[in-house]
């Protein structure tokens, strides 16, 4: 069984040499462990220190393209390279490489597909207590959303098994952490999270520049990928929302027409007859959205298919 590490980079040249450093290269159940650097569009040292390392593969962007591409992309590579498991982990050192054989020991035994480490945050001393409250609470939003229940949505340490890879498909061009989780959660596949231990802060995080920004993004592709996966009931919710606040104003229109000067409100009549369309458009929307989900479900099948035929090919070939 072999174990493909890899670590996403933006400039870590700093960071880098202790993260490879905790990275554990025999581990019990696995044969082979190889490290895998993802450099996207560094202007620091970070190839020529990865190179120094030692590490088994490095990809290079040539530009910045954020962590959800690049995950992406080192996804393609470990299938690619011939990975049974993948582990993603960060560059900063944020999380302690020696917790990789819990990690990734319950995909090692069969019994899941992905395993997200749970950092404890409550126990990380440069954790704020409304940073700490925000995590639970996201975690809490995405479980809702996603039907994984994970006590920490957004850990970027997990174990993806290569099945799980072969279905997952990152679109989102910010994290792909809540996105991969909604698509563990509808695509049926089978998870657990473990303890992991993190190390002390090394610098700020780069994916966002302040908690609201952080909330303003997550929140966005939260909604945008569960509306790609559920949309008959996100437009059907809308729907209905405008639907029966349109009625409200309708309502009072009649009464006035009915029961008062039988003049009616025609302002009321105006807004309520505007609700009330938005409405039954967003409920055909609803429905427009929901055959072509069908349509990307059949191309997501046929784009496994494909990774399948070319795993295959690269299989004979390296035989």
């Amino acid at each position: 069984m072999k174990l493909i590490v890899q670590i996403p980079c933006f400039n870590e040249e700093h960071t880098l040499p202790q993260t490879v450093a905790d990275i554990p290269r025999n581990i019990p159940g696995v044969s082979r462990v190889e490290i895998l650097i993802i450099d996207d569009g560094s202007t620091d040292r970070t190839v020529e220190v990865a190179r120094e390392l030692g590490v088994d593969h490095i990809i290079i962007n040539k530009k910045n393209v954020g962590l959800a591409r690049t995950f992406r992309k080192g996804l393609d590579a470990c299938l690619a390279l011939g990975a049974d498991i993948i582990v993603n982990t960060d560059g900063d050192n944020q999380y302690f490489g020696g917790d990789i054989p819990k990690l990734i020991q319950p995909i090692v035994e069969g019994k899941v597909d992905v395993v997200v480490g749970d950092r404890q945050t409550h126990l990380i001393n440069h954790f704020s207590s409304s940073k700490k409250a925000l995590q639970r609470f996201g975690s809490w939003v995405v479980r809702n959303f996603s039907q994984v229940d994970v006590p920490d949505a957004v850990s970027g340490f997990r174990a993806i098994s290569r099945e799980a890879a072969f279905r997952l498909n990152i679109v989102s061009p910010f994290s792909y952490t809540i996105e991969m989780l909604i698509q563990v959660g509808f695509k049926g596949m089978s998870f657990t999270s473990v303890p992991i231990r993190t190390n002390p802060k090394t610098r700020e995080s780069r994916l966002f520049k302040s908690i609201p920004a952080f909330i303003q993004k997550s929140g966005l592709t939260l909604v945008r990928m569960y509306s790609m996966y559920q949309p008959l009931r996100v437009f059907t919710m809308l729907g209905v929302v405008l639907t029966l606040i349109g009625t409200i104003p309708m309502l009072r229109f009649l009464y006035y027409y009915l029961f008062a000067s039988g003049e009616g409100k025609i302002q009321s009549l105006i807004i309520g007859s505007a609700l009330l369309t938005c409405g039954v458009l967003c409920l055909a929307l609803g429905l427009l959205a929901d055959l072509l989900a069908q349509n990307r479900q059949l191309i997501e099948i046929s784009l496994e298919k494909i990774r399948r035929i070319e795993d295959r090919m690269e299989s004979e070939r390296r035989s």
